[in-house]
Protein backbone atom coordinates (compact mmCIF):
# COMPACT_ATOMS: atom_id res chain seq x y z
CA UNK A 1 0.00 0.00 0.00
CA UNK A 2 1.64 3.48 -1.05
CA UNK A 3 1.70 6.44 0.90
CA UNK A 4 -0.85 7.95 -0.38
CA UNK A 5 -3.28 4.90 -0.28
CA UNK A 6 -2.68 4.56 3.41
CA UNK A 7 -3.48 8.70 3.50
CA UNK A 8 -6.81 7.83 1.81
CA UNK A 9 -7.80 5.04 3.84
CA UNK A 10 -7.10 7.14 7.23
CA UNK A 11 -9.52 9.94 6.41
CA UNK A 12 -11.84 7.67 5.17
CA UNK A 13 -11.83 5.48 8.44
CA UNK A 14 -12.14 8.93 10.35
CA UNK A 15 -14.98 10.01 8.32
CA UNK A 16 -17.52 7.05 9.83
CA UNK A 17 -15.51 6.97 13.25
CA UNK A 18 -16.91 10.61 13.28
CA UNK A 19 -20.35 9.91 11.40
CA UNK A 20 -21.03 6.49 13.53
CA UNK A 21 -19.90 9.10 16.76
CA UNK A 22 -22.21 11.93 15.50
CA UNK A 23 -25.18 9.40 15.05
CA UNK A 24 -24.81 7.94 18.67
CA UNK A 25 -25.07 11.41 20.31
CA UNK A 26 -28.11 12.38 18.71
CA UNK A 27 -29.86 8.89 19.17
CA UNK A 28 -28.83 9.40 23.18
CA UNK A 29 -29.29 13.33 22.82
CA UNK A 30 -33.02 12.28 21.43
CA UNK A 31 -33.63 9.84 23.75
CA UNK A 32 -32.80 11.82 26.80
CA UNK A 33 -34.61 15.10 25.87
CA UNK A 34 -37.51 13.54 23.86
CA UNK A 35 -40.20 13.96 27.03
CA UNK A 36 -39.15 17.37 27.78
CA UNK A 37 -37.92 19.07 24.25
CA UNK A 38 -40.27 20.96 22.27
CA UNK A 39 -41.19 19.37 18.67
CA UNK A 40 -39.85 22.67 16.91
CA UNK A 41 -36.65 22.47 18.45
CA UNK A 42 -36.36 18.73 17.99
CA UNK A 43 -36.86 19.06 14.34
CA UNK A 44 -33.98 22.10 14.09
CA UNK A 45 -32.04 19.84 15.56
CA UNK A 46 -32.13 16.58 13.69
CA UNK A 47 -31.92 18.88 10.24
CA UNK A 48 -28.75 21.01 11.74
CA UNK A 49 -27.34 17.26 12.78
CA UNK A 50 -28.14 15.84 8.94
CA UNK A 51 -26.35 19.26 7.53
CA UNK A 52 -23.17 18.55 9.60
CA UNK A 53 -23.48 14.59 8.84
CA UNK A 54 -23.77 15.89 5.21
CA UNK A 55 -20.90 18.39 5.31
CA UNK A 56 -18.53 16.18 6.82
CA UNK A 57 -18.94 13.19 4.11
CA UNK A 58 -18.66 16.36 1.34
CA UNK A 59 -15.55 17.84 2.51
CA UNK A 60 -13.75 13.67 2.91
CA UNK A 61 -15.04 13.13 -0.31
CA UNK A 62 -13.39 15.87 -1.92
CA UNK A 63 -10.21 15.04 0.29
CA UNK A 64 -9.28 12.04 -0.78
CA UNK A 65 -10.31 12.87 -4.61
CA UNK A 66 -7.85 15.85 -4.08
CA UNK A 67 -4.98 13.17 -2.63
CA UNK A 68 -5.67 10.72 -5.79
CA UNK A 69 -5.68 13.90 -8.15
CA UNK A 70 -2.05 15.07 -6.55
CA UNK A 71 -1.33 11.03 -6.98
CA UNK A 72 -2.16 11.17 -11.00
CA UNK A 73 -0.03 15.03 -11.52
CA UNK A 74 2.82 12.95 -10.00
CA UNK A 75 2.59 9.64 -12.18
CA UNK A 76 2.24 12.34 -15.17
CA UNK A 77 4.95 14.43 -14.40
CA UNK A 78 7.17 11.50 -13.98
CA UNK A 79 6.14 10.17 -16.87
CA UNK A 80 6.36 12.84 -19.14
CA UNK A 81 9.85 13.63 -17.59
CA UNK A 82 11.18 10.35 -18.40
CA UNK A 83 9.28 11.02 -22.07
CA UNK A 84 11.36 14.37 -22.47
CA UNK A 85 14.64 13.23 -20.84
CA UNK A 86 15.49 9.95 -22.46
CA UNK A 87 15.56 10.80 -26.14
CA UNK A 88 17.19 14.41 -25.61
CA UNK A 89 19.71 12.29 -23.53
CA UNK A 90 19.86 9.89 -26.92
CA UNK A 91 20.14 12.73 -29.55
CA UNK A 92 23.22 14.58 -27.01
CA UNK A 93 24.81 11.50 -27.08
CA UNK A 94 24.98 11.09 -31.01
CA UNK A 95 25.72 14.47 -31.18
CA UNK A 96 28.99 14.42 -29.35
CA UNK A 97 29.85 11.12 -31.07
CA UNK A 98 28.94 12.58 -34.46
CA UNK A 99 31.62 16.17 -32.77
CA UNK A 100 34.20 14.09 -31.58
CA UNK A 101 35.03 10.90 -34.43
CA UNK A 102 34.96 10.79 -37.80
CA UNK A 103 32.26 8.13 -39.15
CA UNK A 104 31.43 7.03 -42.68
CA UNK A 105 28.54 7.58 -44.45
CA UNK A 106 26.49 4.67 -43.59
CA UNK A 107 27.19 5.41 -39.57
CA UNK A 108 26.34 9.16 -40.64
CA UNK A 109 22.89 8.47 -42.15
CA UNK A 110 21.95 5.53 -39.10
CA UNK A 111 22.76 8.58 -36.28
CA UNK A 112 20.59 10.85 -38.61
CA UNK A 113 17.70 8.10 -38.63
CA UNK A 114 17.84 7.68 -34.91
CA UNK A 115 18.37 11.29 -34.02
CA UNK A 116 14.85 11.70 -36.27
CA UNK A 117 12.97 9.19 -34.53
CA UNK A 118 14.16 10.80 -31.19
CA UNK A 119 12.79 13.81 -32.29
CA UNK A 120 9.48 12.54 -33.69
CA UNK A 121 9.08 11.26 -29.81
CA UNK A 122 9.57 15.01 -28.66
CA UNK A 123 6.77 16.07 -31.05
CA UNK A 124 4.82 13.51 -29.97
CA UNK A 125 4.86 13.82 -26.41
CA UNK A 126 4.72 17.78 -26.62
CA UNK A 127 1.79 17.29 -29.16
CA UNK A 128 0.12 14.82 -26.79
CA UNK A 129 0.69 17.56 -23.20
CA UNK A 130 -0.80 20.45 -25.49
CA UNK A 131 -3.77 18.59 -26.91
CA UNK A 132 -4.82 17.28 -23.32
CA UNK A 133 -4.26 20.94 -22.19
CA UNK A 134 -6.85 22.31 -24.98
CA UNK A 135 -9.41 19.34 -24.26
CA UNK A 136 -9.43 20.38 -20.80
CA UNK A 137 -10.48 23.98 -21.42
CA UNK A 138 -13.50 25.23 -22.93
CA UNK A 139 -13.91 23.13 -26.62
CA UNK A 140 -12.92 25.25 -29.49
CA UNK A 141 -14.88 25.57 -32.89
CA UNK A 142 -13.56 22.86 -35.21
CA UNK A 143 -13.73 23.51 -38.56
CA UNK A 144 -15.67 21.40 -40.13
CA UNK A 145 -15.65 20.03 -43.56
CA UNK A 146 -15.78 17.00 -45.04
CA UNK A 147 -13.75 13.85 -44.63
CA UNK A 148 -13.55 10.54 -46.16
CA UNK A 149 -12.54 8.18 -43.16
CA UNK A 150 -11.50 5.69 -45.24
CA UNK A 151 -9.10 7.67 -46.54
CA UNK A 152 -7.89 8.81 -43.82
CA UNK A 153 -7.27 5.15 -42.36
CA UNK A 154 -5.44 4.40 -45.01
CA UNK A 155 -3.29 7.10 -44.38
CA UNK A 156 -2.96 6.39 -40.42
CA UNK A 157 -2.30 3.02 -41.35
CA UNK A 158 0.92 3.99 -43.51
CA UNK A 159 1.90 6.59 -40.78
CA UNK A 160 2.08 3.60 -38.32
CA UNK A 161 3.97 0.99 -40.43
CA UNK A 162 6.92 3.58 -41.01
CA UNK A 163 6.65 4.89 -37.41
CA UNK A 164 6.87 2.04 -36.12
CA UNK A 165 9.13 -0.31 -38.53
CA UNK A 166 7.08 -2.73 -39.02
CA UNK A 167 5.86 -4.96 -42.23
CA UNK A 168 3.49 -4.61 -44.31
CA UNK A 169 0.77 -7.07 -43.18
CA UNK A 170 1.54 -6.32 -39.27
CA UNK A 171 -1.59 -3.94 -39.91
CA UNK A 172 -4.36 -4.92 -42.32
CA UNK A 173 -7.00 -2.52 -43.20
CA UNK A 174 -10.30 -3.50 -43.99
CA UNK A 175 -12.97 -1.92 -46.09
CA UNK A 176 -16.94 -3.32 -45.32
CA UNK A 177 -18.74 -0.56 -47.88
CA UNK A 178 -18.01 0.62 -51.24
CA UNK A 179 -17.06 4.00 -52.00
CA UNK A 180 -16.07 6.94 -49.54
CA UNK A 181 -17.12 6.83 -45.92
CA UNK A 182 -17.85 10.58 -44.98
CA UNK A 183 -18.16 12.40 -41.78
CA UNK A 184 -17.77 16.20 -40.78
CA UNK A 185 -15.25 16.97 -38.93
CA UNK A 186 -11.47 18.49 -38.57
CA UNK A 187 -9.13 15.94 -40.66
CA UNK A 188 -6.32 16.60 -38.46
CA UNK A 189 -7.93 16.07 -35.39
CA UNK A 190 -9.82 12.88 -36.47
CA UNK A 191 -6.12 11.66 -38.18
CA UNK A 192 -4.91 12.42 -34.32
CA UNK A 193 -7.67 9.86 -33.35
CA UNK A 194 -6.48 7.02 -35.55
CA UNK A 195 -3.20 7.62 -35.01
CA UNK A 196 -3.44 7.06 -31.49
CA UNK A 197 -5.29 4.15 -31.37
CA UNK A 198 -2.85 2.38 -33.64
CA UNK A 199 -0.33 3.72 -31.68
CA UNK A 200 -1.79 2.05 -28.43
CA UNK A 201 -2.33 -1.38 -30.54
CA UNK A 202 1.05 -1.62 -31.43
CA UNK A 203 2.57 -0.95 -28.11
CA UNK A 204 0.43 -3.20 -26.55
CA UNK A 205 0.92 -6.20 -29.08
CA UNK A 206 3.58 -7.74 -26.92
CA UNK A 207 5.99 -9.54 -29.48
CA UNK A 208 3.72 -10.21 -32.26
CA UNK A 209 2.36 -7.31 -33.69
CA UNK A 210 -0.87 -8.18 -35.72
CA UNK A 211 -3.80 -5.13 -35.81
CA UNK A 212 -6.41 -4.96 -37.79
CA UNK A 213 -8.06 -1.66 -38.76
CA UNK A 214 -11.94 -2.04 -39.92
CA UNK A 215 -13.58 1.42 -41.61
CA UNK A 216 -17.69 0.61 -42.01
CA UNK A 217 -21.23 2.07 -41.69
CA UNK A 218 -23.00 -0.42 -39.14
CA UNK A 219 -26.32 2.36 -40.14
CA UNK A 220 -27.34 4.94 -41.99
CA UNK A 221 -26.19 7.40 -40.17
CA UNK A 222 -23.20 6.40 -38.70
CA UNK A 223 -19.47 5.65 -39.66
CA UNK A 224 -17.27 3.34 -37.26
CA UNK A 225 -13.11 3.06 -37.72
CA UNK A 226 -12.17 -0.08 -35.20
CA UNK A 227 -9.14 -1.25 -34.30
CA UNK A 228 -8.36 -4.33 -33.17
CA UNK A 229 -5.48 -6.31 -31.73
CA UNK A 230 -4.66 -9.85 -30.52
CA UNK A 231 -2.26 -8.44 -28.11
CA UNK A 232 -1.90 -8.44 -23.79
CA UNK A 233 -5.53 -7.26 -23.50
CA UNK A 234 -7.63 -5.38 -20.70
CA UNK A 235 -8.43 -6.68 -17.59
CA UNK A 236 -12.25 -6.07 -17.31
CA UNK A 237 -12.28 -3.77 -14.21
CA UNK A 238 -10.01 -1.26 -15.84
CA UNK A 239 -12.37 -1.21 -19.27
CA UNK A 240 -14.17 1.79 -18.02
CA UNK A 241 -11.16 3.62 -16.82
CA UNK A 242 -8.73 3.54 -19.60
CA UNK A 243 -10.02 6.62 -21.12
CA UNK A 244 -9.15 8.89 -17.75
CA UNK A 245 -6.21 11.07 -17.99
CA UNK A 246 -2.64 9.85 -16.85
CA UNK A 247 -4.08 6.19 -16.41
CA UNK A 248 -2.26 3.73 -18.50
CA UNK A 249 -3.47 -0.03 -18.34
CA UNK A 250 -1.64 -2.68 -16.01
CA UNK A 251 -1.61 -6.24 -16.98
CA UNK A 252 0.08 -8.90 -15.19
CA UNK A 253 2.78 -10.20 -16.51
CA UNK A 254 3.83 -7.28 -19.22
CA UNK A 255 6.03 -4.52 -18.42
CA UNK A 256 4.70 -1.25 -17.98
CA UNK A 257 4.24 0.61 -21.84
CA UNK A 258 6.04 4.18 -22.31
CA UNK A 259 4.01 7.04 -22.60
CA UNK A 260 1.99 10.05 -21.24
CA UNK A 261 -1.51 8.60 -20.24
CA UNK A 262 -3.26 10.80 -22.07
CA UNK A 263 -3.43 9.30 -25.77
CA UNK A 264 -7.02 7.74 -25.65
CA UNK A 265 -8.05 10.46 -23.34
CA UNK A 266 -7.67 12.89 -26.12
CA UNK A 267 -9.07 10.17 -28.08
CA UNK A 268 -12.46 10.59 -26.39
CA UNK A 269 -12.26 14.47 -26.17
CA UNK A 270 -11.94 14.71 -29.92
CA UNK A 271 -15.21 11.95 -30.64
CA UNK A 272 -17.00 14.05 -28.27
CA UNK A 273 -16.13 17.69 -29.82
CA UNK A 274 -17.04 15.82 -33.14
CA UNK A 275 -20.73 14.27 -32.09
CA UNK A 276 -19.61 10.96 -31.62
CA UNK A 277 -17.74 8.46 -29.21
CA UNK A 278 -15.60 5.91 -28.64
CA UNK A 279 -15.52 2.66 -26.32
CA UNK A 280 -13.28 -0.12 -26.23
CA UNK A 281 -14.32 -4.06 -25.70
CA UNK A 282 -11.59 -6.96 -24.41
CA UNK A 283 -12.67 -10.38 -23.01
CA UNK A 284 -9.45 -10.21 -20.48
CA UNK A 285 -5.90 -10.68 -20.34
CA UNK A 286 -4.09 -11.76 -22.90
CA UNK A 287 -7.29 -12.25 -25.79
CA UNK A 288 -6.39 -9.04 -26.98
CA UNK A 289 -8.60 -5.12 -27.55
CA UNK A 290 -11.03 -3.15 -29.53
CA UNK A 291 -11.37 0.07 -30.17
CA UNK A 292 -14.17 1.48 -31.69
CA UNK A 293 -14.65 5.06 -32.92
CA UNK A 294 -18.21 6.08 -34.03
CA UNK A 295 -18.82 9.34 -35.73
CA UNK A 296 -22.09 10.53 -37.43
CA UNK A 297 -22.01 9.76 -40.86
CA UNK A 298 -22.39 12.98 -43.49
CA UNK A 299 -24.69 11.83 -45.86
CA UNK A 300 -24.99 13.75 -49.90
Amino acid sequence: MTRRQKAIAFFVALCVLLVAGAISLNIGWIVITAERARLRVLVFGIITFGLIIAGLIVYTVFLVLEIRRNEEHDTFINAVTHELKTPIASIRLYLETLQSRTLNDDQRRGFYDVMLADTERLHRTVDHVLKAGMTSQKPKVIARAPVDMSALARECVELALARHHLQSDAIVLESHDEGPLMVRGDAEELRTVVTNLLDNAVKYSADVVRVTVAVAAPSPDAVWVRVHDRGVGIPRKQLKRIFRRFYRVQVRGFKQVKGTGLGLYIVRSIARAHGGRVFAQSEGEGRGATFTLELPRLVA
